[in-house]
């Protein structure tokens, strides 16, 4: 679909009868239109509407009249066209039934051509005479009514009103012996201002239908990267309020599957004054199921060979923290086996992001070609994020904040974990968190259609969720390229 389509995608979005609904499915991330949102694509959904149809062709127009003593006359417009379309005001309604989208005062200028032509009484000999015209159509009203309910996580668009309405229309003839005929072609002016409203509507109502079309070709799943994409599907109709509505969706990470059941906790989207066009809500467990995703399909694995400082992997550096181990294999390479034993936790709360990691920290050491494990401690990691909006993307970063160990077993005897705890927290801040946070700095897709990009993001905590509350700007076709400067990092 064209950007003319995303337009009208995005205003219709947020404009629709509220339908009974079918059964619920559960929803993580929900998203709401604010009056602002609203009022902003309506007027972006205008001009570009008005640019679609522009020029509008009017069907042609035959019309039959006898005059006494001349006969029957024939009178023909043709080539009508509308070439120019301007809306003096517009607004959406929202209702507890529906909503009405009315376009008032709207002028329009046409042209056209017209031809006459009638035999006399006295001989067969045909007189005619043709020439243009300028029409102009004033205080014009243009209304729609839209019907949208979930279907099968998609969304279908039903039209339930249209119409137009002209109120005024002028004619001023040119060429031939137009001042003579102006009084015969202004008997046309029911018919063009007929045809004009028919025309206007028959093209609204086409726009509809191929709407229609496309909302049910729209994707199910944004994809993140080669494992993973996000569930985008429609758990329930829209939910109209007086100044904003609010769409409900699946929001997990899919593709693999987890052993972690998510619950529904999602409450409404909160954003301060609603001064914001926009705002996405995202349930704690949108991020768990990301975890749990990457976690099923064993991603979160890693070999530590290479270290900022090389020693640390050699038996020797470890001689007094673990004196069985250099004894039994002296001045051996070494590997760490850094492997999660369960999916990461993310918490949320109003002061607080943060993750629990629990993983098995295995020391294997490298001798004749072989990787001997010789020891496994356990870890419980806990860290603190900070989120960032880039473009439409919600991305971040993660530091640590402590960490537990615990022997889990041994072939090296006991093990003094207090020796052993400046290494393990080198070790998660060199190697750890880095490659974590090249991750979380790509973030993952929200779910604002392409062709709009949001702009003065802002993120707020509650509990269990965040809210992203945030403008909204157009970019034409030949700026989608455009880079958005970043949001400043909301900490925790």
């Amino acid at each position: 679909m064209d950007v003319v389509g995303w337009c009208f995608f995005f205003l219709l979005l947020p404009s629709f009868f509220f339908l009974p609904s079918h059964t619920q499915s559960e929803s993580f991330t929900s998203i709401l239109v604010s009056q602002n949102g609203l009022d902003f694509v309506k007027d972006l959904l205008v001009n570009k509407a008005i640019a679609s149809i522009i020029p509008l062709q009017i069907p042609r127009i035959e019309k039959s009249v006898r005059i006494p003593f001349l006969g029957g006359i024939d009178v023909v417009v043709s080539n009508l066209t509308i070439y120019e379309l301007d809306v003096a005001s517009s607004y959406v309604k929202l209702g507890e039934t529906g909503v009405v989208i009315v376009a008032s005062g709207t002028t329009c200028n046409l042209s056209m051509n017209w031809h006459y032509s009638y035999t006399t009484w006295l001989g067969p000999i045909e007189i005619s005479d043709q020439g243009i015209a300028s029409v102009q159509v004033e205080g014009m009203e243009i209304g729609l009514s839209l019907g949208l309910q979930s279907d099968e996580g998609g969304l279908k668009l039903s039209l339930s009103e249209c119409g137009c309405h002209v109120k005024n229309i002028s004619i001023e003839l040119e060429g031939g012996a137009s001042w003579f005929y102006q009084g015969m072609v202004n008997a046309f002016k029911d018919q063009i201002g007929a045809s004009v409203e028919t025309t206007i509507a028959n093209k609204l109502s086409e726009g509809v239908s191929d709407l229609d079309s496309f909302l049910q070709s729209l994707p199910k799943e944004i994809p993140v990267d080669d494992n993973a994409a996000l569930n985008v599907t429609f758990t329930s109709d829209p939910i109209l309020r007086n100044s904003s509505i609010t769409f409900e969706i699946d929001g997990l990470f899919t593709k693999t599957e987890t052993n972690r059941v998510f619950r529904k906790s999602l409450s409404s989207v909160i954003c301060p004054g609603n001064s914001k066009m926009l705002g996405i809500s995202l349930d704690e467990d949108v991020f768990n199921s990301a975890a749990a995703l990457y976690y099923n399909a064993e991603y979160m694995q890693w070999i530590v060979d290479k270290v900022p400082e090389q020693s640390l992997l050699n038996t020797a550096r470890w001689r007094f923290i673990i004196p069985q181990l250099y004894k039994k294999y002296p001045n051996q390479d070494m590997n760490l086996n850094i492997s999660l034993s369960s999916p990461p936790l993310v918490k949320i709360s109003e002061q607080y992001v943060g993750a629990n990691v629990d993983a098995d920290l295995v020391i294997d050491v490298l001798e004749a070609g072989q990787v001997i494990p010789v020891a496994c401690i356990s870890l419980v990691i806990r860290g603190s994020g900070a989120l960032r909006v880039t473009g439409n993307n919600l991305g971040g970063s993660v530091k640590l904040e402590d960490f537990s160990m615990s022997l889990k077993w041994s072939n090296v005897g006991n093990l003094h974990l207090h020796l052993l705890q400046p290494i393990v927290w080198t070790v998660i801040q060199t190697v750890f968190v880095p490659y974590a946070n090249d991750h979380l700095e790509k973030g993952f897709p929200l779910p604002v259609i392409r062709g709009f990009t949001l702009e003065n993001a802002q993120i707020i905590c509650s509990s269990s969720q965040i809210t992203v509350c945030s403008d909204v700007a157009y970019l034409d076709p030949s700026q989608l390229r455009l880079r958005l400067p970043r949001s400043t990092p909301k900490s925790f």
